[in-house]
């Protein structure tokens, strides 16, 4: 991908400009400033937060009571999220159709989703009841249908349940809908941070960090002028990241409730900030890699610690972590190639489709 600056005008000589080009990025999509219409700082994020996830998971962050598992943990998934809420936000802005964006995601989602459940029950000699929960993306409510494999499926359960609702609210909007988004954030963010600001798995409790994500797609969109941008901008980088660390540890209490705020202004902050070499180092092409195979990272890992590679001593345990990376790399390699590519190929001609006919 292309490291050259993003396209909001974020420095003063910019501003004039600012609102041309927002209109302008609001009826064409990414600016062709970005590779087949991806921000490369955006892969970097993601490639960032399944690293953080999977160090998460995989390994000891550091001393057991520091919980710096659960706060590298949060941090993965509220970048996860951030980025979700941005990109189907502004793909929805620019595409504005309902067909064609369900059957999108339904052959981005579903297909390794499922083929995973059903590896797991049939594993793990499950009932239909856990089979269905699963199906139905449900088990962050219906918990007792939740194995030791797929703890992980919670975040795809509110992932899926941000897309009927953001499709359901254009439908009825008529795409006049994106101005509520930072209503229902604030709505949210304060049922949240009132009642749950450590986050449960829920998704009334957790999808704010996703609906944070698309607030920052309506800036970068220009809703909100390039002002907003510029602000963005000028926010300094490692005081954000700190925040956000603090923000995603336990013990903060009801300062969790801003960690979807803020790692929307970490994520805001590289997409606006100038200079054609700032932030380079987040279009690496490793990190590209990572950001491509990163959903099937995701769903796979948990099952390559399962069984004799997850038991033993604590030493012992560590020490077969190399296969269990080993496995979830090359495991997620050929899910993204083999088997996801074509399921989504098939569903953007699908999509295609339906958005010639409803054209």
């Amino acid at each position: 991908m292309t490291t050259s600056p993003p396209p909001a005008a974020a420095t003063p000589q910019g501003a004039a400009e600012g609102q041309a080009n927002s209109e302008r990025r609001a009826k064409s999509g990414p600016d062709p400033d970005v590779a087949g219409g991806r921000l490369f700082v955006l892969d970097g994020w993601r490639a960032i937060s399944i690293l953080l996830v999977l160090a998460t998971h995989l390994l000891p962050v550091g001393p057991k009571a520091w919980q710096l598992n659960l706060a590298t943990g949060a941090m993965g998934m509220s970048l996860f999220f951030t980025l979700s809420g941005f990109l189907i936000t502004q793909q929805l802005h620019l595409r504005r159709n309902i067909p064609g964006f369900f059957v999108r995601r339904l052959f981005r989602i579903v297909p390794l989703a499922w083929a995973y459940t059903v590896v797991v029950v049939l594993l793990l000699r499950k009932d239909l009841h856990t089979l269905v929960s699963h199906f139905l993306f449900v088990i962050n409510y219906d918990q007792n249908a939740i194995t030791d494999v797929t703890t992980h499926f919670w975040s795809l359960c509110v992932e899926v349940h941000f897309y009927c609702a953001i499709g359901l609210l254009m439908w009825i909007t008529r795409f006049r809908g994106f101005v509520a988004l930072p209503v229902l954030w604030l709505i949210l963010f304060l049922v949240r941070t009132i009642w749950a600001p450590t986050g449960t798995i829920e998704t009334h409790f957790r999808v704010d960090e996703i609906f944070s994500g698309a607030c920052l797609a309506l800036v970068y969109l220009g809703y909100l002028g390039p002002r907003v941008q510029l602000v963005v901008a000028r926010l300094p980088l490692p005081l954000l990241l700190i925040a956000l660390a603090i923000a995603c540890h336990p013990n903060t209490g009801t300062v969790n409730g801003f960690r979807g705020l803020l790692a929307s202004l970490v994520v805001g902050h590289t997409l606006f900030a100038t200079g054609a070499n700032r932030y380079r180092l987040l279009g690496h092409r490793v990190l590209r890699y990572i950001a491509e195979i990163s959903y099937a990272l995701y769903v796979i890992h948990p099952l390559t610690r399962y069984g004799w590679l997850g038991s033993g001593p604590t030493m012992v345990k560590y020490a077969k972590r190399l296969i269990t990376f080993t496995l979830t790399f090359g495991l997620a390699h050929l899910s993204t190639f083999k088997f996801e590519k074509p399921c989504t190929t098939f569903g953007k001609r699908l999509a295609a489709r339906l958005e010639r006919r409803t054209t």
